[in-house]
Parts: structure tokens; sequence; C-alpha cells
């Protein structure tokens, strides 16, 4: 197929593009500004994405899209109306290139939307499923479930197939955000106050979201679903720090305090949304898309953990 991948040079986005390459697709890569992408990856420069974004020079022929382009991984927010700002990237940029790619003649759209739809928090043995009700807790999570939506009016009113993929938290090399932060302070071998949580937390692997986007793109059943995915197993708070730690080469310097105690510590200093993912829960069940596609994540979890630490200490 020839394959459009918006976001082409981002941290997912580069994966995803070497993956289809490597499967014998033809890739265009769209990307905001000249930069370098894989091997064998046409790079067609857009701009900035918005309601005005012309797709029409990157879509000439492409049978189906993937749409990873967002405004994402906003550490310390700026914008005096973020609301806003995701909504016209994240939500309108999203619906223009759905427009377009339907009047371009491409068969289907992928749209890798976030967890963060569904909400930031999980109760004990209820993951969230695909099939739970939009509950969005902040700007991003508003803006990606508002394009959902409208895509999915678009893709019945113009025939495009909508997949959507509501990825948790992705780690690989090259990451960014909290876990970029949490690494640096483990190779620091700082002591962590975290021994006491009791959480489960879903992630994902760079690869493995990148092999699933791969299937949904010509897989018959995923036309018309929206489709969870996550790594094996669910990592509590303390596990994904050994883990890393292990991978480091360093001792994991765990102190045990209570989760309430750092809650409230973190709320008092304007941590608190941090506090609340390293404390509490976040698990996905993804058993419906590997029932539906015939699908298993191909990279484990100690794999992809390992490769984002090989990474992180290669950008040193």
């Amino acid at each position: 197929m020839k394959i459009l991948v918006t976001g082409a040079s981002g941290f997912v986005g580069g994966p995803v593009c070497r993956a289809l390459a490597a499967a014998g697709h033809q890739v265009t890569g769209a990307v905001r500004r000249d930069t370098a992408l894989p091997a064998g990856v046409a790079a067609c420069r857009v701009g900035e994405l918005g309601p005005d974004t012309d797709w029409r020079p990157a879509l000439a022929g492409s049978e189906t899209v993937v749409h990873l382009a967002a405004r994402a991984h906003v550490m310390r927010e700026e914008a005096g109306d973020p609301l806003a700002l995701f909504r016209r990237v994240n939500r309108d940029g999203a619906v223009a290139l759905a427009e377009q790619a339907a009047a371009a003649g491409a068969r289907r759209m992928v749209f890798v939307s976030s967890i963060k739809v569904n909400g930031e928090a999980t109760a004990p043995g209820r993951p969230f499923r695909a099939t739970d009700a939009p509950a969005p807790c902040d700007p991003y999570g508003v803006a990606k479930a508002e394009a959902e939506e409208r895509l999915a009016t678009i893709a019945a009113r113009t025939g495009l197939e909508l997949v959507i993929v509501r990825p948790p938290l992705v780690h690989g090399p090259g990451v960014k955000g909290n876990l970029a932060s949490l690494l640096g302070l483990l190779e620091r071998g700082l002591p962590l106050p975290l021994a006491s949580v009791d959480n489960r937390r879903s992630l994902v692997g760079v690869g493995n979201l990148a092999d699933l986007l791969r299937v949904c793109l010509d897989h018959p059943a995923a036309a018309g679903q929206t489709l969870l995915v996550r790594d094996d197993p669910d990592l509590s708070t303390p596990d994904l720090i050994r883990r890393l730690a292990t991978a480091l080469g360093r001792p994991a310097r765990l102190l045990p305090c209570p989760p309430a105690l750092l809650a409230g510590l973190a709320g008092a200093v304007g941590r608190g949304a941090v506090a609340k993912r390293l404390l509490g829960s976040l698990a996905v069940d993804d058993g419906p898309t590997r029932a539906l596609l015939g699908w298993v994540p191909p990279v484990n979890i100690e794999s992809g953990l390992a490769a984002m630490v090989n990474g992180f200490v290669s950008r040193r």
C-alpha cells in the first residue's frame, strides 16, 4: 500500500514508518518542518497542524493514513487557553485530514487517540475498556475525545474506514516526559519514597504499538473499531522502578512512605497530577483487540524497557 504517516519524525512516528517500510509498503511521512526520516520514507512538509492545513500534496495516491501528529508532552503549560489550542491541533487538525483523505480517495484512516479519552484512573479489578463511556479529565483528553466523535461522523458520511487506537503510556528509545524524568532520577541514584505504592499501570512499547498500527491498516475486522493496546504484564510503580534500575545497572533505592502522605505533599507543591500517575492505577483491557485481530505484542516488556534505557544512556 501507499501509506501516509503524520507526525513521522516523532517518538512514535519514526518506529511506525520503519515498521511499514520494512513490511514493503510505500510510505510518505508528513512533517511540520524539513527533517530527516527513516530510510525509504519520503518526506512531505505540511507545516503547522490545524483546521487550515493543506494535506493534499501528502495524500496524493495514499490508500491509507496513520494519524499520529498531535500536541502532547506539555510538561509546563504556557498557553493562556490550553483547551482551545488542543482542540485546534488535535481535533480540528484531525478533522481536516479526514475530510481531505476521504476526498482524495483514501480507503482507511487509523487515528491514534489516547487512553485519556477513557479517563485518568481505574479502580482495582476494573480496567478501562473500549466500550466505556468517554470520561476525559484534561484538555488533551477532551480534544482527543471530540476528535474521535467528529471523525466517526465523517466516516459515516463518506465511507472512510476509521480505526481508533487508544494507547496508554508509550515507552521506548527517545521517550520524553515523566518516564525520561524518572530515568534521570534513577541514574543519579536518588532515593524514591515509593516502596509502599500498590498500583497497576498499563504500558505499551513503541515497537508493539507500531506493529498493531501496521495490522490495523489492512485487517478487515479493524474497520470501524476502537481498540485498546498494552504490554504484558501491567506493572506497579515500584516494579517499574526496579526493572528500570536493573537495566540501568543502578540500585533501586525505594523507601516506604504512605501514599496518602505523598499525594498530599505533591498537591501542596503543585505536583498533584504527577503524583496521581505514580500512585494511582490505570489499567486497560486489550483482550478484545487481541481476539478480534489475532494479534499479540511481538516484543516482551523486559526487552522494550531495556531498549528504552539503552536509548536514554546513548543520548547522554
